[in-house]
């Protein structure tokens, strides 16, 4: 089909698409409101170091306690990773803020180990609406990790491990994230193409008649044309 055919059936509905990225806007506006300022949300972040110390009883002609300890110890990361988003590590920390009357729900402290050579390196992010707040929350997770770091691992079935605090906690403001930034002008895109969509099957639908080519498309002859009224 040649561009011209093209542009023929797109006059033809252009107000199809038109139509459905304004209705897709002005919805869109009124859930998303981008013309309000959005509430700042700060960031905090620190690192741990989780290790196990050696057996000391172990015959090491049979292997080298310090090599099992390391391996154990990139094991636990992975493990207690999980440990910080469970909700008995939530009402730990919460408890350590009961006189401030924050409440940590589970899940608010996404942990994740560090790749490359820090196999051991625990990273924590936190994510929270007032900064003070998320201080208080920083400390209280970093002293109840190294704390109790004996009661978690013990349930894990691990003895022997502790965990140091390498960095942190450090406070940090968010911005805005990119579907944030981009999710209305993504919403009024999506409307256009759906409509020019559209434009496209109405017309493959379509079986009227409108001019001489279409006519020779079925293998009629054209004995005459009547000239539009320009």
């Amino acid at each position: 089909m040649e561009l011209r055919a093209y542009w023929e059936i797109l006059r033809r509905r252009w107000w199809l698409p038109i139509l459905l990225a304004g209705l897709v806007a002005l919805i869109s506006a009124l859930q998303l409101r981008p013309w309000e300022t959005r509430p700042p949300s700060y960031s905090a972040s620190m690192r741990l170091l989780v290790g196990v110390l050696p057996a000391t009883d172990a015959p090491q002609s049979a292997y080298d306690p310090r090599y099992y300890a390391w391996l154990t110890s990139e094991y636990l990361v992975d493990d207690f990773t999980e440990v910080v988003r469970s909700e008995l590590f939530a009402q730990g920390v919460s408890a350590r803020l009961a006189d401030q009357a924050i409440e940590l729900p589970p899940g608010v402290i996404q942990g994740s180990a560090a790749t490359g050579q820090q196999h051991r390196i625990l990273t924590l992010n936190f994510s929270w609406g007032d900064a003070d707040q998320l201080a208080a929350i920083a400390n209280a997770a970093a002293a109840e990790i190294t704390e109790n770091a004996a009661t978690y691992f013990q349930a894990l079935g691990t003895e022997g491990a502790g965990v140091t605090l390498l960095d942190g906690p450090a406070i940090s403001v968010v911005g805005a994230s990119l579907r944030d930034r981009l999710e209305w002008p993504m919403r009024i895109g999506l409307g256009l193409l759906v409509g020019l969509g559209l434009v496209f099957l109405m017309d493959y639908l379509d079986s009227s008649v409108r001019n001489r080519r279409e006519v020779e498309m079925l293998g009629l002859r054209v004995i005459g044309e009547i000239p539009k009224d320009r």
